[in-house]
């Protein structure tokens, strides 16, 4: 009887209750500027309406652009700018706009294009500020100093570099394919004449800089960029030494000065 008793109460025993757990909630994506946003960059370009154009843009890359803008400065740190760092986003996000027409799908993803471009810009500017904010103190200091009578000897020698620079990019433009046999030198070599081009934002990059450039906009190593330089200065060396004894560069298509 007793036995019966302790069975019958063990089986009126209820089971403790289920834990209740929490459903987790799904993580909001941190990919901002994903396959959909490449796509919308695409449509952007492929469209002629512009009411459509401006849909495109607000509703599926507008966003993308300002948090990649965002991103650069502050991960770079690129902060040598004499405007509030707002402003300096609005035209990283501006520059990256106008060159939407020069992104071709068939040449890399769409983030990492605008990656370059944007960093890109923001180098150029960031140096050329550094530069200016690092002398501004020094100029009341420094003025006396001013050579008057030598100022016009170094505004001859920069009409002398100008005239000099754009003849020898007329020379590249001719004979690049000829002198560089393989793409991705051809690629590095026209990188390096394309700072050239823009020498007037670029005049007081530091060498790091210029390879940091040279760099993102093909992809090479710094031995692959340097070997390629190398090679440029040689008709450097030789273009220079012809327009100081003739006044001027043959740019003809020869294929080679030497």
């Amino acid at each position: 009887m007793l036995m019966t008793n302790k069975i019958s109460k063990a089986k009126s025993v209820k089971p403790p209750p289920k834990p209740k757990f929490k459903k987790k909630r799904k993580k909001k994506s941190k990919i901002y500027f994903g396959t959909p946003v490449q796509n919308a960059v695409i449509r952007y370009n492929e469209c002629d309406n512009p009411a459509i154009k401006n849909k495109i843009y607000k509703e599926h890359i507008q966003f993308a652009f300002n948090k990649l803008a965002e991103n650069l400065i502050h991960t770079f740190k690129f902060y040598y700018f004499d405007y509030p760092l707002d402003e300096v986003k609005h035209e990283v996000v501006a520059f990256l706009v106008m060159q939407m027409p020069k992104y071709q799908p068939d040449k890399g993803r769409a983030f990492s294009y605008f990656s370059v471009v944007g960093k890109n810009w923001l180098i150029l500017h960031n140096n050329n500020n550094y530069k200016k904010m690092k002398i501004h103190d020094q100029i009341t200091v420094l003025d006396y100093k001013r050579n008057v009578t030598g100022e016009k000897s170094l505004g001859d020698a920069d009409d002398f570099n100008v005239e000099f620079v754009d003849q020898m990019l007329q020379y590249w433009d001719n004979n690049i394919t000829n002198i560089f046999r393989r793409q991705k030198d051809i690629l590095v070599a026209d990188s390096v004449l394309e700072l050239f081009r823009r020498r007037k934002n670029i005049e007081n990059f530091n060498k790091k800089a210029l390879y940091i450039m040279i760099r993102e906009m093909t992809g090479s190593n710094t031995q692959h960029i340097t070997r390629v330089i190398n090679q440029m200065k040689n008709f450097y060396f030789n273009m220079m030494e012809e327009f100081q004894t003739d006044g001027k560069i043959d740019t003809a298509n020869t294929g080679s000065i030497f």
